[in-house]
């Protein structure tokens, strides 16, 4: 401690401590305390000194010069995870030579040096469980457990030859969304939020749905913000109770008195910024002033119950449930009301054959018939709202799965299933200017590996921000004393697919 400092008189000493104790707290443990606020979001307004950008107080963001860096194609992105890895040999990779195959023992060539999740030993090929058809005036080969999706697989580019290094769920989901197999890093949704900030100054820039019963292998680091300030952070929502957890008052709380104790507290914030100038105190400020917000604009968006018949109809929702339709409805209102990301998490993809729910021939079945109707209806229903020309529509695994059947410990499966596959796989995109009915890559007569077309995880990430505007190598953030991207030091944007 200084000189200056011991001589101080007792309360004042004890005055500085506090503050001291307060400065680092909001420094060290802002995530922590974003969380009381309803999650890291996306403000608006907020206090009425703070100046504020695209609804971000301007002193949180690190202005990066001239974003978009040119005429985006997309405005907004609906991202649908299918976490666990859907098979692509099922859905649309289809291999008549692997059928010829079926139950053969695998060739020495096709595992050797190979490392898998589960596979040991010479397991045996494992023919593709379901029929195919070529689809529209594309002629993209789509399986029939897919017919709404058949449907329209004109307005689809197919990408079957992307290819990944993590095979393990986790860290697979992690680079898919961050660009890293490891935690710390910005969620795609977070950098997107970052660069262009808020359409709807009453809702998150970023929000998430989940279903299937549980999150990600990966957690919710998924949607976090990583080392961008913490107003980044996806808000998870909910499709029954309250749609983000403590948007309610509390008994005996109205609006007014609500209003008063964020007045309250944000003037307190606003005095404590004016001393240290911390930027986590301002993203306080406006995460108190976007949960007020939140209060009325999140239930009236999330609420399904008054829409028309025919939508319920197309889409197969049930009002109340907690399902996937329910949630791929909620990510179109949510777009139409100007959200700038929307995440769906959809668990119980990991097809290994070591139960009937996670076997080919009826845990995939079930998988497909609860998805495929809600996907096939978004598209149609963005299209019919003018709204898919600017809206990206991803569809993802986190990786592929196997020619060959697994044998767990060396002993073949008691039901149809494949191991993990990080060489080749198939992701779809539509809207947001990608071309329509086309296909780009192709793997070899077995779906093993690619032959043409071999895209990686940081060439879908840079296709994404590329629709959005963004060069993908410019479009960076300092941390840690050097600029960081959200692909890292790889990735080219995939032009065959761009209309």
């Amino acid at each position: 401690m200084s000189q200056k400092s011991h001589q101080l008189p007792k309360e004042a000493l004890q005055q500085q401590a506090a503050l001291n104790t307060r400065r680092l707290f909001l420094k060290q443990c802002g995530l922590g305390v974003a969380s009381m606020a309803l999650g890291s979001v996306l403000g608006g307004c907020v206090g009425k000194n703070i100046a504020t950008t695209n609804g971000i107080p301007q002193q949180v963001k690190q202005v990066v010069n001239n974003l978009p860096h040119f005429a985006p194609k997309a405005k907004s992105v609906i991202f649908l995870h299918m976490a666990g890895a859907p098979s692509q040999l099922e859905l649309f990779d289809y291999k008549p030579a692997l059928a010829k195959l079926h139950g053969e023992k695998c060739p020495e060539s096709l595992i050797a040096g190979k490392k898998f999740a589960f596979i040991r030993g010479t397991p045996t090929m494992l023919g593709p469980q379901a029929t195919f058809q070529q689809r529209g005036q594309s002629g993209a080969w789509v399986s029939d457990l897919l017919p709404h999706l058949a449907a329209v697989a004109d307005e689809i580019s197919f990408l079957k030859a992307i290819h990944t290094d993590q095979f393990n769920h986790a860290p697979a989901q992690l680079l898919m969304h961050t660009g890293g197999a490891r935690l710390g890093r910005p969620s795609m949704g977070s950098w997107v939020t970052y660069g262009l900030g808020s359409e709807n100054e009453n809702l998150p820039g970023f929000m998430v749905l989940t279903s299937g019963g549980y999150n990600p292998d990966a957690g919710k680091q998924v949607w976090g913000n990583g080392f961008l300030p913490s107003v980044y952070q996806g808000v998870q929502c909910r499709t029954k109770g309250d749609p983000v957890l403590y948007l309610s008052d509390p008994k005996g709380m109205n609006r007014d008195v609500r209003r008063a104790s964020i007045d309250a507290i944000n003037q307190v914030n606003e005095l404590t910024h004016q001393e240290f100038q911390d930027p986590e105190t301002l993203a306080r400020i406006a995460q108190y002033e976007m949960a007020f917000r939140m209060q009325i604009a999140v239930p009236e968006v999330m609420n399904i119950k008054d829409e028309p018949k025919y939508i319920h109809q197309l889409y197969g929702t049930e009002v109340g449930a907690s399902s996937f339709a329910n949630n791929v409805l909620l990510a179109r209102k949510l777009v139409e009301k100007g959200v700038r990301f929307v995440q769906l998490f959809d668990w119980g993809w990991d097809t290994h054959g070591v139960s009937p729910d996670t076997a080919l021939d009826s845990g995939l079945v079930d998988k497909c018939r609860e998805t495929d109707q809600p996907v096939a209806a978004l598209l149609t229903d963005l299209k019919q709202r003018g709204l898919l020309e600017e809206t990206l529509v991803i569809w993802a695994g986190e990786f592929g799965r196997t020619p060959m059947q697994e044998n767990r410990n060396g002993v073949g499966q008691s039901f149809m299933g494949r191991d993990h596959h990080t060489d080749a796989f198939t992701i779809w995109m539509a809207g947001g200017g990608i071309k329509k009915g086309y296909t780009h890559g192709e793997t070899d007569e077995l779906g093993y590996n690619p032959v043409s077309g071999a895209q990686s995880i940081f060439d879908v990430q840079a296709t994404v921000l590329n629709q959005l505007g963004f060069n993908h190598e410019q479009f960076t953030y300092q941390f840690q004393g050097r600029p960081f991207r959200l692909t890292d030091v790889e990735g080219e944007v995939i032009r065959e697919v761009i209309g």
